[in-house]
């Protein structure tokens, strides 16, 4: 095993307290459940996933020496993260009733939702800094240091998937309950809100 079984156990009870706690990427991923169904809520995570890997990656390379030291550099990310996200939502508010068929939201929806979970993940500044802070407290000096930071990243993203997938199944069972094109208009405006929300909650971001 590539880390000490008792570091592991730490690192993943924590991770668990820290993830149950929802983020933007979470608000994010439960606007696409509320808007498109659960199917593309679940496909989105595959965004969250890889956007973790490349955040935790840059975090290991030293690009959060940059973020933590650079007060430009964190807005940039940061402004950007987060007007993307209002955008997104904006977007959303505006969808028609007619656009939010399954198979339509289904087909449409999928791939956006990976590439858009994904950029918010990685240009979310405070999560690269995070895993800068957060990692080195779990990594043995006296072991390689890449294999320990493959086995947490891997343990990081199954917890989050996994609490996760609880968000959405409980928010696309509620939204398979509705299905007047009124209600459906509404439920849009609901995902697009949380969207706008989390574009709103990544711009109070500080680098403390």
């Amino acid at each position: 095993m590539p880390i000490s079984l008792e570091l592991w156990l730490a690192f993943a009870a924590a991770a668990a307290v820290l993830i149950a706690i929802p983020g933007p990427t979470t608000l994010m991923v439960l606007g696409h459940t509320v808007a498109s169904g659960w199917r593309v809520g679940l496909v989105s995570l595959a965004g969250v996933m890889f956007g973790d890997i490349c955040a935790i990656a840059l975090s290991v390379l030293g690009f959060s020496a940059l973020l933590a030291a650079s007060a430009e550099a964190f807005l940039v990310m940061k402004w950007l993260g987060a007007g993307y996200l209002v955008w997104l939502g904006v977007k959303l508010w505006r969808t028609q009733p007619g656009d939010l068929t399954p198979v339509a939201a289904t087909r449409r929806g999928a791939m956006q939702a990976i590439a858009q979970t994904f950029i918010v993940t990685l240009l979310n500044p405070k999560g690269i800094l995070f895993f800068a802070a957060f990692l080195p407290q779990f990594i043995d000096p006296t072991r390689p240091l890449w294999p320990q930071v493959i086995a947490l990243t891997l343990t990081f993203n199954a917890i989050a998937a996994i609490t996760q997938i609880g968000y959405i199944a409980a928010m696309g069972s509620a939204r398979r309950r509705i299905a007047s094109p009124r209600t459906m208009l509404w439920v849009n405006r609901a995902g697009g809100s949380m969207l706008i929300g989390a574009g709103l909650l990544t711009a109070t971001l500080k680098r403390g």
